[in-house]
């Protein structure tokens, strides 16, 4: 399939951020910097997927003949419910939509609540007078699937694909590891003190590479799971977090937060990966949103739980993965209470320990189906979500 857009401006083959303020040339560092600025969006990340992965795409100049469902992109850093996205568009573009000669393809690679984006998005057609199907919404969260003018898009899985790229795969060798699980925290988020409190007092920690980078600088307001709904979790929380923040290398945060550089030990020197997923109750919406922490493990051969929303683990079967489901007891998955979800996690990470080794080689075919499934082309993903976006 091609996909068809228009741009108000291209430089070197890249479509211009739309609606930006910020002035940039790609591939300078300032390139990467729009979604710092107001209204926040960004290049355009779907053009550098279709790229990689040879997916066609024709650019238009909103002045020059072109075909139907043709689409006006709109990649979002972040989605701000205090601008007004259709205000900004150019006269031309406006005038398009307006008549339905295009479309505005709105581009999110997070896991936002998409019930409450479409709310905010109907409100500004019906403000402005604009057709109802003006737009399509892709989203990062499963949720949107059941919501009309919204696609689901797995964004994070050729993110993480192109970020890492200098870094091949590493070799699933048959040694014995010396590390049980890797279990990494960067940001603070109450549930993933929560969570990480109480796999530092179940033992899970003692022979594993872990750490929590940052203190707690807020008040407790926002976590799904009820710490007082376990015993003294509350207690030892608050004493974890009176020793943060710990580390478990020696990089800057910078260097944490940059996907091309890869710590080897994590992956190669313990048996299974413990993902703290982005988000634990996604935003209320009751989809799930996989980011790149997932597909680390994935990528560089191990068997892995994701702390994440309920339905994490379907969206990698979907996607084609294993989750080790005759290996690893992953009832987890599919509870939606999520106290309940955690507990359930908790006490198969706690089972599965002792037997890690064990586990890994009767696991040793899907990881590395896994990985062969990472490293290959996504064309077809691709083509699979320009029909849903025309489709709609």
């Amino acid at each position: 399939m091609v996909l068809n857009l228009i741009a108000d401006r291209t430089i070197k083959g890249r479509i211009y951020p739309a609606l930006s303020r910020h002035e940039a040339r790609p591939y300078t560092p300032s390139w990467r910097q729009f979604g710092e600025h107001w209204p926040y969006t960004t290049p355009l990340r779907l053009q550098e997927y279709c790229t990689e992965h040879g997916m066609s795409i024709n650019i238009y100049s909103i002045d020059e003949p072109y075909p139907d469902q043709t689409w006006y992109p709109v990649c979002l850093g972040f989605f701000d419910f205090g601008i007004d996205y259709f205000s900004l568009l150019p006269p031309t573009v406006f005038d398009a939509v307006q008549t339905q000669r295009i479309r505005v393809l709105f581009y999110y690679h997070e896991g936002d609540n998409p019930r409450r984006i479409k709310n905010r998005l109907d409100s500004l057609l019906e403000a402005h007078a604009l057709p109802a199907n003006s737009y399509v919404f892709v989203s990062a969260n499963t949720a949107a699937d059941s919501i009309p003018g919204f696609v689901t898009f797995h964004d994070f899985e050729f993110w993480y694909y192109q970020r890492n790229l200098a870094s091949t795969p590493l070799t699933i060798h048959r040694e014995a590891r010396e590390r049980d699980f890797t279990c990494l925290s960067r940001l603070h988020k109450w549930w993933r003190a929560t969570a990480m409190a109480d796999l530092h007092r179940s033992g899970v920690l003692n022979n594993s590479y872990w750490s929590y980078c940052e203190a707690a600088s807020e008040a407790d307001t926002d976590c799904p799971i009820e710490v007082d709904m376990i015993s003294r979790l509350r207690y030892d929380r608050t004493r974890f977090l009176e020793q943060a923040p710990y580390f478990s290398d020696e990089l800057s945060n910078a260097d944490r937060n940059n996907h091309s550089i890869m710590e080897s030990k994590y992956y190669s020197n313990a048996y299974c990966q413990i993902v703290l997923e982005s988000q634990f109750d996604v935003d209320q919406s009751g989809g799930a949103f996989i980011t790149e922490k997932t597909f680390k493990p994935i990528k560089h051969g191990q068997l892995f739980f994701v702390a994440g929303g309920a339905g994490s683990l379907q969206v990698l079967r979907d996607l084609g993965y294993s989750t080790f489901d005759t290996i690893l007891d992953n009832s987890y998955d599919t509870v939606a209470n999520h106290t309940q979800r955690w507990e359930c996690l908790r006490d198969s990470i706690v089972a599965a320990q002792p037997r890690l080794p064990e586990l890994f080689e009767a696991a040793r075919p899907e990881i590395e189906h896994n990985q062969r499934l990472f490293v290959t082309n996504k064309c077809d993903r691709l083509n699979t979500l320009v029909r849903k976006i025309n489709e709609q």
